[in-house]
């Protein structure tokens, strides 16, 4: 009897990562979303919070200020794949900004949830290359000359014009 292992199949890696970048999309831009109204709320808060610590009370202000635009912002571009590798690649350094706060303020219960997110948003990065359901997908197969990253990628799908199993 012959049992071959269950081999990952690059069509589902491709679903799985179109579903884990719109999750995270949605998470980032609802967290920008909610505080549209009150962005200068948010930022008095951070002050608040920092007041004990070394860090010029303007600049936190101005870090606070610019926390919600950002993830507004990189929420649709994951949402929908559109730049997916530069969202990503500013989405991680938000929060290697926001992780040295919370570890300034020795918060780490926030520095694990935050780990968290770090490590999701490598996996994205990472996996770039399966961004097939997504805006920069669409406009690699037009041609287009904004197909972000995408003419540098390997198609995980082939090698050498034949199928290949991820791990054989």
């Amino acid at each position: 009897m012959n049992i071959r292992p269950a081999m990952l199949r690059a069509e589902d890696i491709g679903l799985a990562y179109f579903w884990l970048r719109a999750i995270v999309g949605v998470n980032y831009f609802n967290h920008g979303f909610v505080r549209l109204g009150n962005m200068t709320g948010f930022a008095d808060a951070m002050v608040d919070r920092f007041k004990d610590t070394f860090l010029p009370s303007g600049l936190v202000w101005l870090t606070g200020l610019a926390v919600t635009p950002v993830e507004f912002v990189v929420g649709i571009l994951l949402t929908v794949g559109w730049f997916t590798r530069s969202a990503l690649v500013a989405t991680l350094a938000l929060m290697a900004v926001l992780m040295y706060g919370v570890t300034l303020l020795q918060d780490w219960s926030t520095a694990s949830s935050q780990l968290v997110y770090d490590l999701i948003l490598f996996v994205l990065l990472a996996g770039v290359g399966y961004n097939r359901w997504a805006i920069d997908s669409w406009l690699a197969r037009r041609g287009s000359p904004r197909a972000e990253g995408e003419e540098t990628l390997p198609n995980p799908r082939r090698r050498n014009g034949r199928r290949a199993a991820l791990f054989p």
